[in-house]
């Protein structure tokens, strides 16, 4: 069947672990979009950076932002970004940590949790297991989720991800989850990956993720992304 839309993720898929986008990924996502196959940009970073990268690279297909806590596409929803889930259990996470933490919140938390509007997110410079540990007694710890992109550590709330997210903006668009084809590198791929016809993993991709995908790129990073492209969806 042929592929209705390309979902990707950005960091350690489109772009190398110094951040920086692969110029072979841009031109097949553009050869991609110019032969009518849309692609939704998912990922674990603020909706601005996405909508970003979105317009530089000249996507159509609108985005999935904050692991599945934000929904947004050009001309539907009066041009208003989505919030998938209230903030109340994260904020209360935000809260307990920041007293359990104490000055290694405000050391360890991301730059840009302020633009966040669905979770928190730590650089990995505070271990994963520091995290789990001070959020032992948290009152909703069942509500929570934390993955670790390969950049950073998200703590999200369960009820989205970017699967959930993703199947609800293709749905809206009436595009076949079965014919999508989604890219990615890291943990918090793993459920939009799983909601696809189509489930690739870059080269430098965990080994989880690779174990669920369909398909292993040769190639790292954006050049994995357009080795997939070329494969499947330009044939």
């Amino acid at each position: 069947m042929a592929i209705e839309a390309i979902a990707v993720d950005i960091d350690g898929t489109i772009t190398d672990d110094k951040r920086k986008i692969c110029i072979s990924a841009i031109e097949a996502l553009r050869k991609a979009e110019d032969a009518g196959i849309p692609t939704i940009i998912v990922t674990g970073n603020v909706v601005n950076y996405a909508y970003a990268a979105e317009v530089l690279i000249g996507c159509s297909g609108g985005l999935v932002a904050e692991n599945g806590g934000v929904v947004f596409k050009e001309g539907e929803n009066n041009n208003a970004v989505e919030t998938m889930v209230e903030r109340d259990f994260v904020t209360s996470a935000e809260n307990h940590l920041k007293e359990k933490l104490g000055e290694k919140f405000d050391k360890h938390a991301s730059h840009d949790n302020m633009y966040r509007l669905t979770e928190t997110v730590f650089y990995k410079t505070i271990p994963r297991e520091e995290l789990e540990d001070a959020l032992k007694d948290f009152e909703y710890l069942d509500q929570l989720e934390i993955y670790d992109s390969g950049f950073a550590l998200h703590i999200t709330d369960k009820r989205v991800n970017k699967g959930t997210s993703l199947r609800y903006l293709c749905e809206r668009n009436g595009i076949n989850m079965e014919n999508v084809m989604a890219i990615g590198d890291s943990q918090n791929d793993e459920d939009f990956l799983r909601e696809v016809g189509y489930k690739i993993a870059v080269g430098n991709a965990d080994d989880k993720l690779k174990e669920i995908s369909t398909y292993t790129c040769e190639n790292l990073f954006g050049d994995g992304v357009a080795e997939a492209i070329e494969k499947f969806a330009l044939q």
